[in-house]
């Protein structure tokens, strides 16, 4: 049985553990209210973008923000992107959307893009090669996306596979066509009521160019968007883990306390025992 000095120890290293397991879930709740405030700012923005490129279409197709008249050899490869933590500190989340790609990864097929060192390294150990890794952006303002936009450029068509926010306790791995994602937001914009056309407006260089440049906008921002969801599905993941976490560490300080207070009253009975042993042989000896 351990002696009572001893699991004061341990009882004391849990209690620091509940106060760092509660300090780290108090960081994960304020970075979620911060992330899910970022998310409208840049949703009202899109949908001023999408307002103006919805009145200036120049044709029926979406062109993923490339020059009409640049002769660019366009891959015939699908390129997947995913988003994942840049720590291992983040729940179980980055494991299942790693398992999700790898469902439809064919390496013949398809090129990989990383966000994310956590990411970047369960594929390194899995013994999948990527093209590139990017870190996941520290801030949740002005995320600078055009390297990887050039990247989807090249490329036929561009999947990402990111962490969407359900709720506190509940998140799940999704994926979307980055095309889609940007038609999916303008959907809920509203309608224009105004045709912008070279007949009422004079564009420099000229309307397709104008058009080629809000495309790639849109897909900054759809992209930084979906950035900003996997963050804040790791920030929920993570206050999740951190839950119980101290859950299970205030649990045990618990346990721990009756423990010493059983070990110590052990030690007394025992030293009364002793006691009252002691007493009796000296009662005996008198007698004698």
């Amino acid at each position: 049985m351990k002696r009572p000095n001893e699991i004061a120890k341990e009882e004391s290293s849990m209690a620091t553990l509940v106060e760092l397991t509660s300090v780290f879930e108090g960081i994960a709740s304020m970075r979620i209210a911060q992330t899910k405030n970022q998310v409208l700012e840049s949703t009202k923005f899109f949908d001023e973008l999408w307002k103006i490129y919805t009145q200036l279409r120049v044709d029926s197709l979406f062109s993923f923000g490339r020059e009409t008249s640049a002769k660019k050899m366009i891959l015939d490869k699908e390129l997947f992107i995913i988003i994942t933590a840049e720590g291992g500190f983040s729940g179980d989340i980055d494991q299942k959307l790693v398992q999700e790609m790898l469902k439809q990864y064919d390496a013949s097929k398809h090129d990989i893009i990383v966000i994310g060192h956590h990411g970047a390294m369960q594929l390194s150990q899995r013994g999948i090669t990527f093209r590139k890794y990017y870190k996941l952006p520290s801030k949740d303002k002005n995320i600078n996306v055009s390297p990887i936009i050039r990247e989807v450029e090249e490329y036929r068509h561009c999947t990402v596979f990111y962490q969407q926010y359900i709720s506190l306790m509940n998140q799940e791995v999704k994926e979307i066509s980055l095309s889609m994602a940007v038609k999916t937001a303008g959907m809920s914009s509203d309608k224009p009521d105004e045709v912008i056309s070279e007949q009422t407006y004079i564009f420099e260089p000229t309307s397709f160019a104008v058009a080629t440049h809000l495309e790639r906008s849109m897909m900054k921002i759809a992209l930084s968007q979906l950035i900003l969801q996997s963050k804040l599905a790791q920030y929920a993941s993570r206050f999740r883990a951190m839950s119980a976490s101290h859950q299970r560490a205030d649990e045990t300080k618990t346990d721990l306390h009756l423990a010493y207070n059983r070990a110590r009253r052990g030690v007394k009975d025992e030293r009364l025992k002793e006691i009252i042993n002691g007493m009796k042989k000296s009662k005996a000896g008198a007698a004698v």
